[in-house]
């Protein structure tokens, strides 16, 4: 079973896929739409790259076996949860205690400021999801092996089956890309 070839089916869609026959590749192609917008979260919460890279893959784990208990109708939504609690979680542990949005009453004005810059930045991530997903299936594979996963141009040709210039080809049209649909995204939000 191809990756790339069932990009066109939807989550509930691969739920079902998945309570049906157990197959986790069905979970995989699901999880693998979300990375992005999970290390995004995990960056913003934990600020440092490879714990971010632990804490998705944390996630994922935690993902699959909450799928295999319980009925999931909005998967993004329920998989941004599952990592905003997660961090937060490993914040508290780490510094015996955590901040909330919520307390943004007691906060100082810097601390506003942070907190303001975070929110900007975590809808920066969410659109940045968003124009992954308008990616063709081989630029959004190399892109994300090339910059999320930090994958030479070699390990990706191995990885994927792409020549080196298919590798070259797709992840610097797909930079273009995914800039032409930002800019539109943002255009469309003001």
């Amino acid at each position: 079973m191809s990756t790339q070839s069932n990009q066109h089916i939807d989550d509930q869609e691969l739920i079902v896929r998945f309570r049906k026959d157990g197959n986790n590749e069905w979970l995989g192609i699901l999880l693998q739409r979300y990375t992005l917008l999970l290390y995004g979260v995990c960056l913003k919460y934990l600020k440092h790259e490879e714990e971010a890279k632990d804490a998705v893959q944390q996630v994922f784990i935690k993902a699959l076996d909450e799928l295999q208990k319980y009925p999931v109708s909005y998967v993004k939504s329920w998989l941004y949860m599952i990592a905003k609690n997660h961090c937060l979680m490993k914040l508290r542990n780490k510094n015996g205690k955590t901040t909330d949005w919520d307390d943004r009453y007691l906060a100082e004005p810097d601390e506003i400021a942070d907190r303001d810059e975070m929110m900007r930045k975590e809808r920066d991530v969410e659109l940045l999801s968003k124009a992954m997903q308008e990616l063709n299936d081989d630029q959004r594979l190399c892109i994300t092996l090339f910059y999320l996963e930090k994958k030479s141009y070699q390990d990706i040709v191995e990885i994927s089956g792409f020549s080196l210039m298919q590798v070259k080809s797709h992840i610097q049209n797909g930079k273009r890309n995914l800039k032409i649909h930002l800019e539109r995204m943002q255009n469309n939000e003001r």
